[in-house]
């Protein structure tokens, strides 16, 4: 990696490369010590005390860092355990400091360099993930983006809002249908987000007789949605699930897909088993998130990268809507969030990627005949 460096003609960004090389040199090499020694108490650091005076150098942080990330003298070692993030970490892990030092660009350089990334990063998504046309939206908070979708999902459906605000919700509420397998705090966080009261939110039970346990039921779906039109209530949008949370399941995408149509509702797919869009083989069922309205991708775990954000990939005509409600913006740093994937996926490639998606499904498989 130091030969290619010196190829670089940058040498803020030479440097800033070696800096992160060495820093995570540093912490690994001090994990080694510290496991040598295995018996040997770490002198408490856990303790604030004041600021001091004169700077310190870059050693001297680091081995603060190190201490506090080891945590209580009395932890097990093994707790404490610093991963392995390989090359392809150090390259997310890069692109956080890379886009401080971005920022600092004059304003038509950042705005070109930003909108670049950005739509990069979003036309490889959409085709790696079979979502033709789709726009992105970059989060740290997983759940972040579907509450933004729910968001542009209320501007759509409801066209007074942005001018009369929750007065228009309150002679027609909307309604947000959950599966009773969907992942615990979920419907919380979402009302919380919204500002909506928790009945607006409806649990769809899962199918008990006949098929999956952990699958929706969807004719037990359209009896509520029915309901809930005669009560005079606006069926906003579905959460159906590409692999549960507790046994990875998916639901029928393609009948709810039918049923949202039908009703004008709004469907939105998460779950680890999107990531088998990016194969070759895939199961009809998964096969037909790529008709929803929007999915969310987790990268991160599915490709082993550190701090990398999840995204939400969705179909919206209006651009004026999509910026009311979150989904796009104008800030340059907002749009460098995507920075760390931008870097990462490169990194990998199409063929590293599948690799490592498909790496993954044959473990699964293989812990499912243990």
């Amino acid at each position: 990696m130091d030969a290619s460096l010196e190829k670089i003609a940058d040498p803020t960004l030479a440097e800033m490369g070696r800096n992160l090389k060495e820093a995570m040199k540093m912490l690994e090499e001090s994990q080694r010590r510290i496991e040598d020694e295995n018996g040997k108490k770490l002198m408490s650091e856990d303790i604030p005390g004041p600021l001091q005076g004169s700077g310190q150098d870059m050693v001297s942080i680091l081995q603060l860092v190190q201490n506090l990330m080891h945590g209580d003298e009395d932890e097990e070692p093994q707790s404490t355990r610093i991963q392995n993030i390989g090359e392809q970490g150090h390259m997310a892990l890069l692109g956080h400091s890379l886009g401080a030092f971005i920022s600092t660009l004059d304003k038509e350089k950042l705005r070109k360099l930003t909108t670049r990334i950005l739509s990069d990063t979003t036309l490889w998504l959409c085709r790696i993930f079979r979502y033709e046309n789709g726009c992105a939206y970059f989060h740290e908070e997983e759940r972040e983006g579907l509450a933004k979708i729910c968001r542009l999902a209320i501007h759509s459906r409801y066209e007074d809002f942005v001018v009369d605000g929750f007065n228009v919700l309150y002679n027609k509420k909307p309604v947000i249908y959950l599966s009773a397998a969907a992942r615990p705090g979920l419907g919380q966080y979402l009302c919380n987000q919204l500002g909506l009261p928790f009945p607006c939110l409806c649990r769809v039970p899962c199918n008990t007789m006949f098929g999956s346990q952990h699958q929706m039921d969807v004719a037990f779906l359209e009896k509520m949605i029915k309901d809930d039109i005669e009560r005079g209530r606006l069926p906003l949008l579905l959460v159906a699930n590409a692999g549960t949370a507790a046994v990875g399941h998916t639901d029928k995408i393609g009948r709810l897909k039918e049923l949202c149509e039908q009703y004008g509702i709004w469907l939105h797919v998460e779950g680890v088993n999107l990531a088998t869009l990016a194969l070759g083989y895939i199961s009809s069922s998964v096969l037909a998130a790529t008709r929803c309205d929007s999915m969310t991708l987790t990268p991160g775990p599915w490709l082993g990268l550190p701090a990398v954000p999840a995204v939400t990939l969705y179909k919206h005509d209006d651009p004026a809507l999509t910026l009311v409600a979150g989904l796009t913006s104008n800030k340059p740093a907002d749009k460098l969030r995507a920075l760390p994937l931008w870097l990462s996926l490169q990194y990998l490639g199409l063929d590293g990627i599948v690799e490592r998606i498909k790496h993954a499904c044959q473990l699964s498989q293989r812990l499912q005949k243990v």
